[in-house]
């Protein structure tokens, strides 16, 4: 788990924040993701209350860009934004003094800020059991759609909240649509890479994730969805 520590510090920082992002920031730490004006996906990250500034805990290798879009969007808010060095641990085990759960799911465990290291626990397998997407294998930057990801079902967007960059169309899907693709578990026999296309009876079904335990992640169209699907040599079926 490589990841970069964002401090953002201000008087304003939490507008900054409330304004830009898909979770409401006042409830921190929470689970959020930077949206593009179209609704797609960015970069995902958790924010968390640390005195007077708020860090952001994200993928070492979307932090760059994010810094910059931030920067972009900081215009006259007084806040500042720096990387820093800091360090975060996790793990399931008893958590250690400072620790806090992970906002997305209770099997995630918790983060210690300052900490180093996990404990060993197989992640993989506790996101592939809970449906728990990660950056950029199940999160795509410019494709992935966060409700499709299964954001409101783990805490990652708020609907009440007010308005945030890609607001209207998270909405709008969450409101006026009814998702016919989104992210989901299914039985696999055999292995294929991530990425590897789902077919059934010759038609794409959808695109193959992170695989453990005779089980799978996968992005499908809910209608073709079916008991013999193929990606590549792997066998999957519906759950």
């Amino acid at each position: 788990m490589t990841r970069q520590i964002i401090r953002v510090t201000g008087d304003d920082r939490l507008a900054f924040l409330q304004g830009l992002v898909s979770n409401d920031v006042r409830r921190a730490p929470c689970w959020a993701a930077l949206l593009t004006p179209q609704g797609k996906y960015l970069a995902d990250f958790l924010i968390v209350p640390d005195g007077d500034a708020l860090l952001i805990d994200v993928d070492a290798r979307l932090a760059g860009d994010l810094v910059r879009r931030l920067t972009m969007y900081k215009l006259r808010s007084h806040v500042a934004i720096e990387a820093t060095d800091m360090t975060v641990a996790r793990g399931t085990g008893p958590a250690p003094v400072g620790a806090i759960p992970d906002p997305r799911h209770p099997a995630l465990g918790w983060r210690l800020y300052g900490g180093t290291g996990d404990d060993g626990t197989d992640f993989d397998a506790i996101r592939v059991q809970h449906i728990i997407p990660e950056t950029l294998v199940e999160l795509i930057p410019n494709e992935t759609f966060i409700l499709e990801a299964g954001f409101e079902r783990l805490h990652g967007v708020d609907f009440r909240k007010g308005c945030y960059v890609g607001q209207e169309v998270t909405a709008r899907m969450k409101h006026k649509t009814e998702l016919r693709k989104g992210l989901v578990r299914l039985r696999i026999a055999g292995e294929a890479p991530v990425g590897t296309p789902i077919t059934a009876e010759g038609r794409e079904v959808g695109t193959l994730f992170t695989q453990s335990g005779g089980h799978a992640l996968a992005h499908v169209r809910f209608d073709r969805l079916g008991p013999d699907m193929q990606a590549g040599a792997a066998r999957l079926s519906a759950e």
